[in-house]
């Protein structure tokens, strides 16, 4: 048994061309695909309405792990970085 107790068990990343918020450029847009964290995590992204379904634009990003700044329906949301580490983002395709 894992020394956890199978608490912390990693999920995969679902098929296709997807990516977390984090990984996102600056001014790039995508849809929400999925949320990997925890039910209040998600209810916080939520309440902010970040939702799977959703389009986002990642409008900004500081260096060294600091907050991702998001833009969701015309808003503009600030989040830690290990919150945008967990959200799962379907980028568009650039023509």
């Amino acid at each position: 048994m894992h020394r956890f107790g199978g608490r912390f068990k990693h999920r995969l990343m679902p098929e296709g061309n997807l990516v977390t918020l984090a990984q996102l450029k600056s001014g790039q847009s995508g849809t929400v695909a999925d949320i990997q964290g925890g039910r209040r995590m998600a209810d916080r992204l939520n309440a902010l309405g970040i939702i799977p379904g959703k389009k986002i634009t990642k409008t900004s990003a500081m260096l060294m792990r600091g907050p991702v700044t998001i833009e969701v329906d015309r808003v503009g949301v600030a989040i830690g970085f290990g919150m945008a580490s967990k959200v799962i983002v379907r980028p568009d395709r650039v023509p």
